[in-house]
């Protein structure tokens, strides 16, 4: 039961600015750089959600902005290509869906608009000055907030009281920030008295060995950091969980629908949706370097009833009343 409801499609030719309208014959470009398979439901919300928040602002595919999109698949090499890709086509602004896929673009170029979506630390990464003065040619929206790894932890051990470790899984290599997360789960770790782990992997083959080592131990639950590297191992990750009997915790709903136990976070097509006003902003003369990033304001919390009864779990009433969405 789902208690959130997206924004409406709008029309909106009518109040677009007079800069908008000063020349209506120009096709407007747009570049998407995306990492999943053109495949992926996820993948594609994305791109829906886009479309409604520019077609909020009067922006109409085909008829006064054209985007090309580039799906990577996890490929490494294809992610390098396609950056380059997209930069030499020279479009008006490009979007960079999450942390890896700006990394890839930010070396491309210095001039052509960027507006991500999922970059942890902006400015800890080195792309923009500051969150209210972004100051390059790099803006956007991130996911994180440090509260994030207590509310996980807590959530965790309301529906498995008995847990006396928890385990963190990430790629180092590819989660530019992970150490805030890893800083902040110790110190909840502590509140709550469990014992924290790190796994610390980098393949398919580590994350199934890595689990499985980890699960073996009583008493274990598992939090999957976000990050491109676990969300294109999502499958696998909420395969062994569910075979090790392993209560797992993510941040995003993609996870829980695809039969993970919890997740809670921001909602990511909400703020997918909002970044559209930052390339619309863009498109009609703004500046990156003049728009702030900006934090997500909305949270879902989902849960998944059927893996819960698989792994012997009652999810308690104080937690269901605070679900957003409870899948049955």
């Amino acid at each position: 039961m789902k208690r959130r409801e997206f924004f409406a499609l709008l029309g909106g030719a009518a109040a677009w600015p007079l800069a908008a309208r000063a020349q209506p014959d120009r096709m407007r470009q747009v570049g998407i750089l995306m990492p999943f398979d053109p495949q992926d439901p996820f993948g594609q919300q994305i791109i829906q959600a886009l479309q409604r928040g520019l077609g909020e602002r009067g922006w109409v595919e085909g008829q006064n902005v054209r985007t090309t999109v580039r799906w990577i698949g996890g490929d490494e090499g294809r992610r390098r290509s396609y950056a380059a890709e997209l930069v030499g086509g020279s479009p008006d602004v490009i979007f960079a869906c999450f942390a890896a896929q700006l990394a890839a673009l930010s070396l491309e170029t210095r001039q052509i608009p960027l507006v991500f979506v999922g970059v942890t630390d902006p400015v800890r990464s080195g792309y923009v000055a500051t969150i209210a003065r972004p100051g390059s040619n790099i803006t956007g929206f991130t996911f994180f907030e440090q509260s994030l790894v207590g509310k996980w932890l807590e959530l965790l051990r309301e529906v498995v009281p008995t847990l006396a470790r928890v385990a963190v899984i990430v790629n180092p290599d590819t989660a530019q920030s992970h150490d805030l997360y890893l800083a902040q789960f110790a110190i909840a770790a502590g509140t709550f008295g469990v014992e924290p782990v790190s796994l610390l992997v980098h393949s398919a083959g580590e994350i199934e060995n890595a689990i499985g080592k980890f699960a073996s131990h009583p008493q274990s639950g598992l939090i999957v950091l976000p990050d491109t590297f676990t969300t294109d191992h999502r499958d696998l990750i909420v395969a062994l969980a569910a075979r090790h009997r392993l209560p797992a915790i993510y941040q995003f709903s993609q996870a829980t629908r695809a039969g993970g136990l919890l997740s809670y976070g921001p909602d990511q097509i909400d703020v997918i949706q909002r970044s559209a006003s930052y390339i619309d902003r863009i498109l009609k003369g703004e500046k990156p370097a003049d728009l702030p990033v900006q934090a997500p304001t909305k949270f879902e919390a989902v849960i998944n009833l059927k893996t819960a009864k698989a792994l012997g779990l009652t999810i308690p009433p104080a937690v269901l009343s605070r679900a957003d969405e409870v899948i049955e």
